[in-house]
């Protein structure tokens, strides 16, 4: 499956509590087509020769609920923060959506000199949020990510010479459960984790070198 063809499965799904923002709209979204905008967004992540895949856990409803791509959220791609994709608005809030965790994980792949050579991807491909709160984040139950597990998967085959690393143990058990071993689980940047994530990724980076 090539990254056009993945894009498109990806807005097939349907998932009760769950958004899927390559196959639907939410009420802040600008464009007439958003879901087709995050498309072509999360394609042009995806046509990169990555020297490193980062694997989180899902989407939150700050980010990649309207950027379309992971660990990505509307603030830094107005700011031109985010490699191959192009500077604009997509919602109708009057200031865009950051998300710490997204700010903290491109602040360190920039640091690094890695920014464009990396592809961001989660354990579950969708926004999980809490029943009737679609601004809200929840962790994904194993039953979603046992029936999505086909997404990641498909990622990791797109870019068979790419290490991957898991960002949290959500990320680390579901590569497990696809019978890949992590080169190496780093701290998720949420929740007080930014330093330990930090430092994580810079040994990771300096050991590759």
């Amino acid at each position: 499956m090539n990254a056009s063809e993945f894009v498109v499965r990806l807005g097939e799904e349907r998932m009760p509590d769950v958004f899927n923002p390559w196959g639907e709209r939410d009420s802040l979204d600008a464009a007439e087509l958003p879901w087709l905008e995050r498309r072509l967004r999360l394609a042009r992540h995806l046509d990169a020769l990555p020297v490193l895949l980062l694997i989180g856990e899902a989407p939150g409803y700050q980010g990649c609920r309207y950027s379309g791509v992971p660990f990505t959220n509307e603030a830094l791609i107005c700011a031109g923060q985010i490699p191959r994709i192009e500077s604009t608005r997509f919602t109708r809030r009057e200031r865009p959506w950051s998300e710490p965790s997204a700010t903290i994980m491109w602040g360190a792949l920039r640091e690094h000199g890695i920014a464009d050579r990396v592809v961001l991807w989660n354990a579950f491909p969708y926004h999980p949020h809490r029943p009737r709160e679609p601004h809200s984040n929840r962790r994904p139950i194993t039953y979603e990510l046992e029936k999505q597990a086909w997404a990641l998967d498909t990622l990791l085959r797109m870019f068979p010479g790419a290490p991957a690393i898991a960002v949290g143990r959500v990320a680390e058990r579901a590569l497990g459960a696809l019978g890949v071993a992590p080169v190496a689980t780093l701290r998720h940047p949420a929740m007080g984790g930014a330093n330990e994530f930090r430092r994580g990724l810079a040994q990771l980076v300096k050991g590759a070198r």
